[in-house]
């Protein structure tokens, strides 16, 4: 844990291209300090079972639509993390993009060019502090499993993917054919199918994380099919 720790805080914006991009809300400059965001709605009967909160690390199956009236607020501050041009990362990020600006969150978005740029990604991310960081991407995985240990006090949503062993703060939105879990479990056609990888699919995956991470329901795996 040294090691990465020394890893992380020695990380120069030179290894990785990152492009900011102006988000929904620009009269939000994410300079105010801000208090925990609350959710607009309430998740539905069948999401989780009320009297047994899951712990970090379990995997849910909550009812479709379960989560369809919760909101975010307007001005919620989310950074999209990607990497890869590759049409299922294209189709994630894309479905992250169209909720942002439905929904006017105020959205930032990092995308990693280079191979080896993920890491100072992350870290690029986490210091705009925003209230939740979205990746869109497999090849995050490793990168972030890297990280996130470390970093308790930042909120993470994966869709499409998740990392071997989650903790509190990293939240997944998963199903069949969109489930990897990076380099230490190999892949399936049942964990990756890009054919699986659909913008239906990826636009309930980002709403029901959202719904999840807003409900204080993180650091869980959410399959929604």
């Amino acid at each position: 844990m040294r090691v990465r720790t020394r890893r992380i805080a020695a990380l120069s914006a030179a290894s990785a291209v990152v492009f900011l991009l102006s988000g929904c809300v620009p009269a939000d400059d994410w300079s105010t300090p801000r208090t925990q965001p609350s959710p607009i709605g309430t998740l539905a009967p069948g999401f989780t079972d009320a009297a047994a909160i899951p712990a970090p690390g379990a995997t849910i199956a909550p009812r479709a639509g379960s989560w369809d009236a919760v909101n975010p607020p307007r001005g919620y501050r989310v950074v999209l993390l990607t990497q890869g041009d590759d049409p299922a990362t294209t189709t994630l990020t894309t479905a992250v993009t169209e909720w942002a600006a439905a929904e006017e969150v105020s959205l930032r978005t990092i995308a990693v060019t280079k191979p080896d740029g993920a890491i100072d990604g992350i870290v690029e991310a986490m210091e705009l502090g925003p209230d939740l960081i979205v990746s869109a991407g497999a090849d995050l995985v490793d990168p972030l499993a890297v990280v996130t240990a470390s970093h308790l006090d930042h909120e993470f949503l994966i869709i499409g993917a998740q990392l071997p062993e989650p903790t509190a703060n990293v939240t997944a939105s998963i199903w069949r054919g969109a489930s990897s879990r990076g380099s230490e479990v190999a892949n399936s056609p049942a964990t990756s199918d890009s054919d699986a990888v659909t913008p239906e699919r990826a636009d309930a995956a980002v709403r029901a994380g959202v719904a999840s991470v807003l409900n204080d329901l993180t650091g869980i795996v959410i399959s929604i099919g």
